[in-house]
């Protein structure tokens, strides 16, 4: 059913002339006569300074196609741009405005899209231009390859391959060029160029109800810019396959669109058609370009990727492809002021992209040293013993965390940190440095990083490197207690910073901030470390219990009642105050053995 199309408009009369004093206070290279409503031409702000010694290029159109053709006024480009109505040519008196505010003695040259309307009013206003005394010549861009060929006297419809030829116009005139020899430049240009688009979805005119014409799952192959039906409607299918069609029909021997055969150059463009995002048009530029090199035989020399001439919402894309050599690439590259022109596209570009290959760590390791050492050292015993215990507690938990966890939260707490104590207990027995016990703190982070998703993993990550980067500091192969302690403080820190959490919040360092300040207050009390490490676990279970009585202020337990997140406590500081009561105990447990 058709409906009432949303638009950010005042009146629908007024879309044209709105538009375009919003372009000119955006970009300050650019200004329009004074002649609305009648008159709607943009023009350069600099027109004066150009008119003596160079060639004005002029184009324009029916409004809707933005940022055509507006947008595409600037040094090195366009003189000037005329706008009609709203999918309607311009008038013969704005296009003679137009003429008469930016040619000089070099004269102009008119680019014009092969529609009906254009070619009337845009010729009209040459005639009349020449009969004042002006030089003026004109090239028809027809480069639309959805129909065939012969189309009567109406010809190929003018699509976005139609930049490109202006884009070479404006270049040529910048240089000082003759008429003459611009116009030569254009017209070789337009025939060079051929266009085709798609569209998923048709266009919503400024005040008109959004027609229904494509259903769900359909798709339009060679529509026209002005929300005309296209050549067929289809079924819609993966981008991939769209592109491989598109690009068939423009490269097509039989039709003999474009004089483009296997070992030519070519030029991409893909243009969007005003609803399609970035993402999007990104993805058919890189399907199209290996498509052009191995399935046609093509060297691809430049992409050009946005939005050119669009159809006000449409949603779609079109394709253009141009032959290119030395010439028209320089023309391409050359520099230019017009706002809407792509920049960072010029220079050659390589036949194929190979992704940069990802750096290396700068922990100065080698993979020898970053593996279990075949003796390990007093040290390196009590982090396996620990570590072991600390994971076991962790697996043991699972079911318990996941239904604390689907009470207050998603019901996915013990799977996660399941597979991370699954992931640590496995790379322990290979790759583990535990003799070192900054690195295998820092590969412990790695190990839950490479398995563990969500919050959970990047905090637990985050732990970690901090308490890396703090051990690493000590220059003593042997880590003390209050060492040791010092990096339970620092990743605390690391993880409230990060994850902007703190004590009463309702998560895991409601159970780890207790214990590190028990573990900091017995130590430098003079306790036995073995005994304070305990103490301080007594603390993180006593820590994480008391969060059932604590409004939560992190995660997705910020949006549960309070009556709810009283009835468990949070699975986070749990697990947080099991895996640090295991690996007290476990240390406690291995000298009491030694003794």
């Amino acid at each position: 059913m058709a409906s009432q199309g949303k638009k950010l408009i005042n009146d629908p009369n007024a879309v044209v002339t709105e538009f375009i004093e919003g372009l000119v206070e955006t970009y300050p290279g650019l200004q329009y006569l004074d002649g609305f409503p009648e008159i709607k031409v943009v023009l350069r702000a600099d027109y004066a300074s150009t008119m003596l010694d160079k060639v004005a290029v002029i184009s324009g159109g029916g409004s809707g196609h933005e940022p055509a053709h507006a947008g595409f006024v600037g040094e090195g480009m366009l003189s000037a741009a005329i706008c009609g109505e709203v999918f309607t040519s311009p008038q013969v008196d704005a296009i003679l405005s137009a003429i008469r505010a930016v040619t000089g003695p070099m004269g102009c040259l008119l680019i014009v899209t092969n529609y009906t309307g254009d070619r009337l009013n845009f010729g009209l206003a040459a005639e009349q231009a020449k009969s004042e005394g002006y030089k003026v010549e004109t090239v028809i861009v027809g480069d639309d390859c959805a129909l065939p060929p012969q189309r009567g006297i109406v010809g190929r419809r003018g699509l976005a391959g139609t930049f490109l030829v202006n884009k070479i116009a404006g270049a040529a005139a910048a240089t000082g060029l003759s008429l003459d020899e611009v116009a030569a430049e254009a017209k070789r240009a337009s025939e060079m160029v051929g266009t085709m688009g798609v569209a998923l979805s048709v266009c919503t005119l400024p005040g008109q109800v959004t027609s229904d014409r494509l259903g769900p799952g359909k798709m339009e192959l060679g529509l026209g810019i002005h929300g005309e039906p296209g050549a067929a409607v289809a079924d819609l299918q993966p981008v991939e396959v769209v592109v491989s069609h598109v690009l068939h029909e423009i490269l097509s021997p039989d039709r003999n669109y474009v004089p483009i055969t296997p070992g030519n150059r070519v030029v991409l463009l893909v243009n969007g058609l005003g609803a399609t995002p970035a993402m999007e048009l990104m993805i058919v530029a890189g399907k199209a370009v290996p498509q052009l090199q191995l399935e046609h035989g093509l060297a691809v020399d430049r992409v050009y990727t946005g939005s050119f001439m669009t159809s006000l919402d449409m949603a779609g894309f079109s394709i253009s492809i141009m032959k290119a050599d030395e010439a028209i690439l320089q023309r391409l590259d050359a520099s230019t002021k017009a706002p809407y022109w792509p920049v960072g596209v010029d220079g050659n570009r390589p036949p194929a992209k190979i992704p940069v290959p990802l750096p290396l760590s700068h922990s100065g390791k080698s993979d020898e040293s970053l593996s279990r050492p075949q003796q390990l050292s007093e040290q390196g015993h009590l982090l396996e013993v620990a570590i072991e215990a600390a994971v076991n507690a962790i697996i043991d938990l699972r079911d318990n965390l996941n239904d604390w966890d689907g009470r207050v939260g998603d019901g996915d707490c013990g799977s996660t940190m399941y597979r991370g104590a699954t992931a640590i207990l496995e790379d322990m027995k290979k790759h583990y440095p535990l003799n070192d016990a900054a690195e295998t703190v820092g590969e412990i982070g790695s190990s839950i990083r490479r398995v563990m998703g969500g919050t959970s993993g990047i905090i637990y990550t985050i732990f970690c490197k901090a308490a890396c980067a703090k051990l690493k500091a000590n220059t003593q192969s042997v880590v003390t207690s209050k060492q040791w302690a010092e990096a339970l403080e620092t990743s605390i820190a690391a993880v409230s910073k990060y994850g902007g959490a703190s004590a009463g919040f309702r998560t895991l360092l409601d159970a780890l901030i207790p214990a590190s300040a028990v573990l900091q207050e017995r130590l430098n009390a003079g306790d036995d470390p073995c005994i304070a490490f305990l103490l301080s676990s007594e603390a993180a279970v006593a820590g994480a219990e008391s969060t059932r009585h604590m409004e939560a202020q992190a995660g997705r337990s910020a949006y549960i009642s309070p009556d709810i997140l009283a009835t468990v406590p949070d699975p986070g500081a749990m697990a947080a105050a099991a895996w640090y009561r295991a690996a007290a105990l476990a240390i406690k447990n291995k000298y009491q053995v030694h003794e």
